[in-house]
């Protein structure tokens, strides 16, 4: 039971974590400069990029969603909801080494801190998610 309440507990955490990355793009392109950076590329290309970006963060923002509305389910209470947990920690898998290994480097230099804070937020999202996935805590 004590298992079952801290990974419910830990689902929690992550839809915060990941409603404070939903939240932070709403700064971001500020921050980056992307209407500067995205001025010389083709309309289309532009269009195309904010299309992106505003589906990304509505996913997060539904992950987020499922942590608070179905936090037993996605701790490990259903086979549906193990899959789900599944899905969300391969998606912030793959994310990692783009964070680390794609991105620019002087750009996360300049912004190490936010950069670390990201980094650990997605190792958090993977532990937390992948554990849920593997463990039946029910």
């Amino acid at each position: 039971m004590t298992n079952q309440i801290s990974m419910i507990h830990l689902i929690w955490l992550a839809g915060s974590i990941q409603a404070a990355v939903v939240i932070s793009n709403f700064a971001l392109p500020r921050m980056l400069h992307v209407r500067q950076g995205m001025s010389p590329v083709p309309k289309f290309l532009r269009q195309v990029f904010y299309v992106h970006w505003f589906y990304i963060v509505f996913i997060l923002a539904f992950f987020s969603a499922l942590c608070f509305g179905f936090a037993s389910e996605l701790a490990g209470a259903t086979a549906l909801g193990r899959f789900v947990s599944a899905v969300i920690a391969a998606f912030w898998l793959l994310r990692i080494p783009l964070q680390w290994f794609y991105y620019d480097a002087e750009t996360r230099r300049l912004h190490r801190a936010l950069d670390i804070l990201y980094s650990a937020s997605l190792i958090a999202l993977v532990m937390i998610f992948g554990s849920a996935a593997l463990k039946r805590y029910w």
